[in-house]
C-alpha cells in the first residue's frame, strides 16, 4: 500500500488516468468514427491526453478543493 502522504499524487494519477481514457475515446470516435484501427488511434490519443492531464490535475486539484469548499454548506 502507498503511504497517505502521497494521497494527492495518487488521486491525480487515477483521476487523470480515467478521465483521459474516457475523453480520448469519446473524442477519437467523434472525430474519426468507428473506423478500422480506432483502437490504435485511441491508444495514441490516450497516451498524449494522460501526459497532459496528470500534471494539470495535480496542479489544479487544490484550487478545485477550495472552490468546492466555497459552494458546499458547512
Amino acid at each position: 500500500m502507498i503511504d497517505k502522504k502521497y494521497q494527492p499524487i495518487v488521486f491525480a494519477f487515477f483521476m487523470a488516468l480515467l478521465m483521459s481514457c474516457v475523453m480520448s475515446l469519446v473524442i477519437s470516435i467523434f472525430n474519426v468514427g468507428m473506423v478500422d484501427g480506432i483502437f490504435r488511434i485511441w491508444l495514441k490519443a490516450w497516451g498524449f491526453a494522460f501526459s497532459v492531464a496528470f500534471p494539470i490535475v495535480f496542479l489544479v486539484s487544490p484550487i478545485v478543493r477550495k472552490l468546492v469548499g466555497l459552494v458546499i454548506r458547512q
